[in-house]
């Protein structure tokens, strides 16, 4: 029994309060996302707003990759009252939840139809706000505990974060479906529904920051950064020295620490960063506007493309992080690149065959499963670059980077639709994996970066991307 006990023991990680805390916060930074991307998508169309119009109004989800460019002020700037009470990372996440629950409330009393503009506006605030919400989680991941329970942390928000993407997209369908008594005419009520109870939801979140202590970290070495800048602009005068000093510890600090580690290099690495993702984002835009011009019901994009496909994304998760673990991380990043461009001629298949609820639940769960691999690839990949004396910045600055480029070209993905058609839509985001593929290579036979802050991050603690 002793012996038994012995081999559970690790697994009580998973019980410690900072755990189950990150648990409800990856359910909070999860369930906005499809709000504003693939269900919001799948209600325009079904308003009858135009395939072109929808995937121009995907750049909403911009914010996310724009995100480093306030997440130094998040970093480091105090909210008045709220930082004095609740503590520098829950203040700034008391206000993205408020924010966020206020917007998906705006968006639940709007119709596309008579105002998309008044709607387009509520989306850009609940995007926003999640993107302020992800820069403090991430902080507050990295700062909450001991290198020994980061991974467990890591793995709960991964949890959390996917189970609030089931309920954003197929609970969000399935609450619709469920308001709108014939499913053949569109029913605004019903999608107003759906979004109402999105809001309330967000309330798991807040109650959770509410809840939770604030992270207690020594920032000593960010204080003497800061101070040995204000000693060079003495001859300044003392306010303008102390904001220059300021901003050149919560800017400039980590972006130039970046470059100079990785030097020529960094250009190929943020190219690769910018690119990895492309092939799935472009496909993803146009993916519940695809299964509804297939005929395929909401009852059944529920079933099959959000709850089995996040399914399949977990199980190829798994199979990607004990890849990477027996293999290394760049032939899988390679090997999850390929699958990713491959899966989607599956769709290609699909538009030319038309209704086919069994190849729909093959091209899905390929594809998410491919997904799943390359993701576990490219957030090892994302791990190994981030100097942790500044992770919350730069791994800000990564993210976006990572989103940024994908989502502008997406935003063509209706018009290319309009433009092709289905089957060679799918066959050119398929392409477009192509020189991702070439990056990677190059990077191969570059040799492996050699990190001369090594030794430095060694007593930090070790930073795990979502």
């Amino acid at each position: 029994m002793i012996r038994l006990a012995q081999r559970f023991e690790p697994l009580s990680v998973y019980l410690h309060k900072r755990v189950l805390v990150l648990l409800a916060l990856g359910f909070s930074s999860g369930l906005p996302l499809m709000l504003v991307f693939g269900t919001l998508s799948a209600w325009l169309r079904e308003a009858g707003i135009e395939r072109a119009t929808i995937g121009f109004l995907s750049w909403v989800t911009l914010a996310y990759s724009i995100k480093f460019l306030w997440a130094p002020l998040v970093d480091r700037l105090p909210i008045p009252l709220l930082s004095r009470t609740l503590g520098r990372r829950r203040a700034w996440l008391v206000l993205a939840q408020v924010m966020l629950m206020l917007g998906l409330w705006g968006m639940s009393m709007t119709d596309p139809i008579a105002d998309l503009p008044l709607l387009v506006g509520f989306a850009l605030m609940v995007a926003f706000a999640s993107a302020t919400q992800d820069i403090v989680v991430d902080a507050f991941r990295i700062e909450a505990a001991p290198e020994k329970m980061q991974a467990a942390l890591a793995a709960a928000y991964q949890m959390g974060y996917r189970l609030a993407m089931i309920l954003s997209s197929a609970g969000a369908l399935a609450v619709a479906a469920w308001a709108d008594p014939d499913p053949s005419i569109y029913r605004v009520e019903a999608w107003h529904t759906a979004y109402l109870v999105m809001a309330g939801a967000m309330g798991i979140g807040l109650l959770t920051t509410l809840l939770a202590s604030e992270p207690e970290v020594n920032r000593q070495q960010a204080t003497d950064a800061q101070a040995a800048t204000l000693e060079q602009l003495s001859h300044l005068p003392a306010p303008l020295a102390r904001f220059l000093a300021w901003g050149h510890s919560a800017i400039i600090a980590p972006f130039k620490d970046f470059f100079e580690r990785y030097g020529k290099q960094a250009l190929l690495i943020l190219a690769l960063i910018a690119c990895y993702r492309i092939s799935d984002v472009v496909m993803g835009v146009m993916a519940n506007v695809f299964y509804i011009d297939m005929g395929f019901s909401k009852g059944e994009i529920a079933t099959v493309s959000k709850v089995f496909g996040v399914i399949m994304t977990l199980v190829g998760a798994a199979v990607g992080g004990a890849l990477v673990f027996r293999f290394g991380t760049i032939p899988i990043l390679f090997l999850g690149a390929s699958l990713v461009a491959a899966t989607n001629l599956l769709f290609a298949l699909q538009a030319h065959v038309g209704y086919n609820l069994t190849l729909l639940v093959f091209a899905i769960s390929a594809d998410n499963l491919s997904a799943g691999i390359a993701t576990s690839a490219f957030i090892a990949y994302l791990s190994s670059l981030v100097n942790t004396a500044y992770s919350a910045t730069q791994y800000a600055l990564l993210s976006s980077m990572m989103l940024l480029f994908p989502k502008f070209v997406a935003g063509f993905s209706g018009y290319l639709v309009d433009q092709i058609g289905y089957i060679w839509f799918f066959v050119f985001a398929s392409l477009l994996g192509v020189p991702v593929l070439f990056l990677i290579h190059l990077l191969h036979k570059q040799g492996p970066i050699k990190d001369p802050n090594q030794a430095t991050q060694e007593h930090l603690h070790s930073t795990q991307a979502e």
